[in-house]
């Protein structure tokens, strides 16, 4: 039974205040799908693109793969395809398409460098990008750290730790 689900009739009610991963053993006895950690984390990117990025990049007709690819461009000024794609955790296709609709509205801009057959790509934002980009990050903010302030600071801190250990194990 997922952690968060009720419990059927007669069966008492799990317990919320412990974690299946306390006395986690090597092999993982006792996980189940629900309790993993990538179960846990798509379950939670899924319902935060919903419910706090999706409304405010459509709010300035975005869509959630157009805001990720301008804000990441805004970030680096300009970037080669390949990076982006690694950068946006998307796949190359839809980063792509993407971009194609960034650069026929003006907010971003593809060059090709280089005199190879397999010239290589890079994407930059143009001033109406960048300024675009400036109207929406507040309200990017305001949403990223409603959710983050609904953990107490010890919270916050544990979990962005643990976060950047398991992000550099991977790298």
């Amino acid at each position: 039974m997922p952690r968060d689900a009720a419990p059927a009739q007669g069966q008492p009610a799990p317990d919320l205040t412990t974690s299946p991963w306390t006395d986690l053993d090597e092999a993982g006895n006792g996980l189940t799908v629900d309790n993993f950690l990538t179960t846990m984390l798509s379950q939670l990117v899924t319902a935060l693109r919903s419910t706090v990025t999706k409304p405010y990049a459509e709010q300035f007709g975005l869509t959630v793969p157009e805001w990720r690819i301008l804000a990441l461009l805004a970030h680096a000024k300009e970037l080669p395809f390949s990076e982006l794609v690694t950068q946006s955790t998307s796949d190359k296709a839809l980063v792509s398409r993407t971009l194609r609709l960034l650069e026929d509205r003006g907010l971003v801009r593809l060059t090709s460098a280089g005199n190879t057959p397999r010239k290589k790509l890079i994407c930059a934002i143009t001033e109406a990008g960048a300024a675009l980009h400036d109207q929406v990050m507040p309200l990017a903010r305001k949403g990223q750290a409603e959710v983050i302030r609904m953990l107490s600071p010890q919270e916050r801190e544990a979990v962005y730790q643990g976060l950047r250990k398991l992000l550099r194990a991977q790298g």
